[in-house]
Parts: C-alpha cells; sequence; structure tokens
C-alpha cells in the first residue's frame, strides 16, 4: 500500500470537521466548504493510493474516504475480485472506468444450517464450513423466509462451524424449513446512507459459478436499500443470478444510462417503498424475469428512455400502491410475457393516475399494454403500439373489467385486435 499522505484536499481541514458537524446532529454546516466532499483517493491493481485487487482495499478506500467526511474514490483498470459486497458509505462517491474497470463475484459455497437462525440472532450454524471464512458476504433463507426476511451479512467470527455476521436475522430461518447460507451477495450495497454515487462500474455477477438465485428485496448486481438521495450511473451490470440494479425504502434515487443485461430476476427494481425515483436511459435486455418492476408503494416516479427489451417477464410491470407515476419516451420491444402490465390490484392498493406518453411497444408477447385491477385516472397518451408482422402482440390495449377511467389520446395502435375493453363485457 503506498502512502495516502498525498491525498489532495479541497480547503485545508475541511473533510474533518464536515464528518464532526454530522456527528453532532447538526442540520446545517458551519459554512460552505463542511458541504463540500474533498478527499480524493484512487485504488487499483497498481499506480495507485491503495494497491490491491479485490473488495478489501476497496473498502478500504471508501471507508477512509467516509470517515474524512466524504469525497471521491476512483477505482483504476482491472479486475476485483468479490469476496463481500462493497458497502457504500454516505456522502463518498465510487468512479470507475465503465467497462476497464470489473467487479467480479466469487464463486458461491453453500452449506444447509446445521441450527436454526433464530430471528434477532446474528449468528449461523452451518453443516458444512468449507469456504465460509471471515469477511465473506453471506445469504441466510430458507424455502419459506426469503425476500424480505432473508439476510445478507458479513460474517465477523468464526469457531468451528458457528459464525457470527454483521447483521441479525429478519426471521426463524429453520432447519426443517431448508434454511441455508450461501456466499452470495450484492457485488455493490449500500444500507441506511444518503448522497452516496457510483459510475463507471461493469458488474460481473458470474452467475455459472453462483447457482443460488436470490430476489430483489435483499440483494441484486447493485443493491440499496434505506439510500436516500443516491445516484447509480454509466453502470453495466450483467450475468447476476438475481435482479440487476435493485433499491427498497430509498427515496430520491437516480439511475441514468445504466445497462443490466442477462441478469436471472428482474432488470430495474425500484422497490418498496421508494419515493420519487428517476430511471433515464437505461437498458435492460434478455433479463430472465420483468425488465423493469415497479415493486410496492412506489410513487411520484420517472421512467423516460429506457429500452426494455426481450426480458423473459414484462417489459414493464406496475402495481402495488404504485400511483402519480409517469412513463415517457420508453422502448419497450420482444417481451415474453407482454409489453406492460398493470397489475391486478384491488382499488386501494391499485397503481392510480399512472401517466402513460409517447412510448413505442412493439412485438411483445400476447398484447402491448394491459391494464388490470381497480385502477382510476390512467392515461394513455402518443403512444406507438404495434405489431410489425411477427404476429407476437395481437392484443395492442387491453383493458380489464375492473378498471376505472382510462384516457385514451393519439396513440397509433397496429394490432389483430387493437382494442380490448373488458368492461364492455360486463352488464
Amino acid at each position: 500500500m503506498r502512502s495516502i499522505l498525498a491525498l489532495v484536499f479541497v480547503g485545508a481541514g475541511c473533510a474533518i470537521p464536515a464528518a464532526i458537524a454530522d456527528q453532532a446532529g447538526r442540520q446545517h454546516p458551519e459554512n460552505e466548504l463542511h458541504a463540500q466532499p474533498a478527499v480524493y483517493i484512487t485504488v487499483g491493481i497498481q499506480n495507485a493510493d491503495i494497491i490491491g485487487n479485490d473488495n478489501r482495499a476497496l473498502q478500504a478506500a471508501v471507508d477512509y474516504v467516509a470517515n474524512l467526511g466524504g469525497g471521491v474514490v476512483t477505482i483504476g483498470p482491472g479486475e476485483y475480485l468479490m469476496r463481500d459486497s462493497l458497502h457504500l458509505r454516505s456522502r463518498v462517491t465510487v468512479r470507475g472506468f465503465g467497462a476497464r474497470t470489473v467487479l467480479k463475484k466469487d464463486r458461491e459455497v453453500r452449506s444447509p444450517l446445521a441450527a436454526d437462525g433464530d430471528f434477532g440472532e446474528a449468528a449461523i450454524t452451518v453443516s458444512d464450513p468449507t469456504g465460509f471464512e471471515i469477511g465473506r458476504g453471506v445469504y441466510v433463507a430458507s424455502k419459506t423466509q426469503r425476500y424480505f426476511h432473508g439476510v445478507c451479512a458479513t460474517i465477523l467470527n468464526a469457531r468451528s462451524n458457528y459464525f457470527t455476521l454483521s447483521r441479525p436475522m429478519n426471521a426463524d430461518i429453520m432447519v426443517a424449513d431448508g434454511g441455508f447460507a450461501a456466499t452470495v451477495f450484492p457485488v455493490v450495497s449500500g444500507y441506511n446512507l444518503q448522497d452516496a454515487r457510483v459510475e463507471g462500474l461493469t458488474i460481473d455477477g458470474n452467475k455459472t459459478e453462483n447457482p443460488t438465485k436470490v430476489d430483489g428485496c435483499r440483494a441484486a448486481g447493485i443493491f440499496l436499500y434505506r439510500g436516500d438521495n443516491c445516484e447509480i450511473k454509466d453502470c453495466v451490470v450483467r450475468d447476476y443470478n438475481g435482479d440487476g440494479i435493485s433499491f427498497q425504502q430509498s427515496n430520491d434515487v437516480r439511475v441514468e444510462s445504466c445497462v443490466v443485461e442477462r441478469c436471472a430476476g428482474l432488470g430495474l427494481h425500484p422497490g418498496s417503498g421508494s419515493q420519487r425515483p428517476t430511471v433515464k436511459n437505461c437498458r435492460a435486455t434478455g433479463n430472465g424475469e420483468d425488465g423493469f418492476f415497479f415493486c410496492w408503494r412506489v410513487r411520484g416516479g420517472l421512467a423516460e428512455g429506457n429500452l426494455l427489451e426481450n426480458n423473459g417477464g414484462y417489459g414493464m410491470s406496475i402495481g402495488h400502491k404504485d400511483s402519480d407515476n409517469l412513463v415517457r419516451n420508453n422502448t419497450i420491444v420482444g417481451n415474453k410475457q407482454g409489453g406492460v402490465y398493470w397489475r391486478a390490484e384491488q382499488e386501494p392498493m391499485a397503481a392510480h393516475r399512472v401517466r402513460f406518453e409517447s412510448n413505442v411497444v412493439r412485438d411483445n408477447h400476447g398484447w402491448g399494454l394491459f391494464i388490470d385491477g381497480v385502477t382510476h385516472g390512467t392515461i394513455i397518451r402518443s403512444n406507438v403500439i404495434e405489431d410489425t408482422g411477427a404476429g407476437l402482440q395481437k392484443i395492442g390495449i387491453r383493458i380489464g373489467k375492473r378498471v376505472g377511467e382510462v384516457v385514451l389520446e393519439n396513440n397509433n395502435v397496429r394490432a389483430s385486435t387493437q382494442i380490448l375493453d373488458d368492461r364492455e363485457k360486463q352488464p
């Protein structure tokens, strides 16, 4: 490791008071310099302030900058082996060199639990400890306790086949229910943070050596949980055995100019309770499930200029309390279950007042748009919804029998059945 005494500071001593001010709980810094992250550090395989080729070197750089109040970590070109997540920190920007900076997930090891993982217990006992090492990331779940009930954590200590973890169980993970632990985790993740940035990274999920599929509630190639005002830009996530980019309970997140391809789960997943997300100019192609999935209670969001193509599920899905979202200027092509689906929710949980404008919905299987559930205030305006001759997108717009008001204006629809309105069949 090279000396880090030569780091560049903008304004002498300004980073440390920023951290002090934050710890003191002040809402506003003493002056404008305190609000400006000032530490800049490089990490890389060679010619960097910190030398290394795995997650430990990257984490050392991020934590150093975070402890001084924030700044920028630049990861040099090369491939970095990830045995745990790169854990983001508040006010730290992590910046790579695009296709030249690759964070590759290490191969997975997995074992059944030998003892139940009790709710609130920050430890596991595994049947086979081979490959479970201090500092490695781990996912603990069972057949029924997954999604938000599973946990991703870091192994902190070990004694034989007993391991302590950085996070407790979110549920009772029972041996009788197929409880297991596997060294799978988000390649990049951030918990309980603000103002973090990720730019110009390529995430290789190494799907062939990671057979355990994980869901987007606890893991993804890039994952945020309660990460407010964060930005993910110019990143590529490929071949991850789960979602590509997922953020849960995270407000004002911006995802821009990213590519998610060949992931086993959802492509882009603004998740539960995330308010005002912006997802622009991204591409989700060839993923196993939906290209774009509005999860539960995602409100006030913008999906603009995205390409959602050849995904195994819907091009886009929107549903549970996902109201007041704007979807415009997207291209949604060749998705295996349909173009865009408003999920079948009851009135209190339906996606109300969704504006779907100036999109191209082409050659998806079955139908272009299916507005289902007890939705109100839907606006479908100035879209091209077409089957170009492949005979796949046979229905242009389908409206479910319980749907409320739908405004259809200036749409160009080409299909065997342009509009199928199930409401007209009601007595």
